[in-house]
């Protein structure tokens, strides 16, 4: 409620009377219902359950959280357990990325024991290889483990940041050109949410100059808007993806590992491609390997795990056999986009007949669905509850 009458407030100054009067007598009228149906609710249960005599420490982290937008409602859990913990935690949703894990683990550790410097953001990387490896998915899973949720990603294409004229657009217009008043697209995310990932999704697109902004918040940890607020991102990390040199990491692959050859053309191609004062801030520089059949199949694992997840809060148990699980791996992966068609293969072949006999068959609370394979694929069966 309070974000939406925020949001008319800015509608009215900025004259759109027609978007204010929307949010007012619409969206607004609609969340004030729900909240007066919400007490009543409340109210129903009991007269004092509105009521408590003392507010307890996550009724106090969630607040906080929700004001300030500092991640504090998982608090119950210290600092210090999550980054002794944090390659484990990582390692549940990368797969395969073993070398990546353990740097980015180590530059954070080092950082939150107050031996890198205090001014500059919590990290900072290069991720490098080719498309579908888990560079995307490191990140979320960071973002997730330090931040309380993956969403907080503050992501940055900078194929959009090619020209020299829309790099402004980054910090702000400058005054008296239009969108003054919007505020940078990175400065005006990082300074609502100063605790979070910045992702730059192929760096090597950008124009030089991105490279200033990038070198201030670097070295400084914080940069200066179009209107003159200080934006800080010492609470950040800083992740910049690429996939020059892929072809060469693709390549140099012995015995599982990335060769001391195949490093060495990469670092060449940085140079050629990089000011070396920009390669020299950065913590550390990330080689991401292809993935195996092994790494695929792990993968696989996940995905279909996610989707149990889900399918439990519509009381269904979901079973899929090894012999689908081999279909999957088999038929979803494509050595040049990696990991990522496996996502789009699944809704095609597994989550759509789901939802299709879901919709169709009305299944009761406790059914099982079974994804097997057959002679033309996979096919879907499924058992009643045992108490049927």
């Amino acid at each position: 409620i309070d974000a939406v009458r925020g949001e008319i407030e800015a509608a009215t100054q900025k004259g759109d009377y027609e978007k204010a009067s929307r949010l007012k007598y619409g969206d607004l009228v609609s969340l004030e219902k729900q909240l007066d149906d919400a007490k009543k609710s409340v109210s129903a249960r009991g007269e004092d359950a509105l009521l408590q005599d003392e507010v307890t420490e996550e009724q106090i982290n969630q607040i906080v959280a929700r004001w300030t937008g500092i991640p504090v409602a998982r608090l119950k859990e210290g600092e210090r357990e999550k980054i002794l913990h944090l390659p484990e935690q990582l390692h549940r949703r990368v797969v395969g990325q073993d070398e990546a894990v353990e740097k980015v683990s180590e530059a954070i550790l080092r950082s939150r024991a107050g031996i890198s410097d205090p001014n500059r953001p919590i990290g900072s990387f290069l991720f490098l290889g080719p498309t579908g490896v888990g560079k995307t998915e490191l990140a979320k899973s960071l973002a997730e483990n330090l931040f309380d949720d993956e969403k907080n990603i503050v992501r940055i294409d900078m194929s959009e940041y090619m020209e020299k004229f829309s790099v402004s657009r980054l910090v702000g217009a400058p005054p008296g050109y239009v969108g003054y008043e919007e505020g940078g697209t990175l400065t005006e995310a990082v300074r609502r949410r100063p605790y979070s990932i910045v992702l730059f999704d192929e760096i090597e697109k950008a124009h030089p100059d991105v490279f200033n902004i990038l070198l201030q918040i670097l070295d400084d940890g914080r940069i200066t808007d179009s209107q003159g607020r200080t934006v800080d991102f010492k609470n950040t990390i800083i992740i910049l993806t690429s996939n020059l040199g892929s072809e060469y990491i693709s390549e140099g692959i012995e015995n599982g590992e990335i060769t001391k050859a195949a490093r060495d053309k990469v670092n060449e191609v940085l140079k050629r491609s990089f000011r070396p004062e920009f390669l020299n801030r950065l913590d550390e520089i990330i080689m991401f390997k292809p993935l195996t059949r092994e790494n695929i199949g792990s993968i696989v694992d996940i995905l279909l795990s996610r989707l149990a997840k889900r399918l439990e809060g519509e009381h269904l148990t979901l079973e899929v056999t090894n012999a689908a699980k081999e279909y999957i791996a088999d038929y979803g992966y494509d050595s040049v986009f990696g990991a990522r068609p496996l996502k789009r293969f699944i809704q095609a072949h597994v989550e759509t007949p789901i939802a299709r006999f879901i919709i169709g068959g009305n299944p009761e609370a406790g059914s099982t669905i079974v994804i097997d394979r057959g002679e033309d694929g996979l096919f879907l069966t499924s058992k009643a509850p045992a108490n049927a």
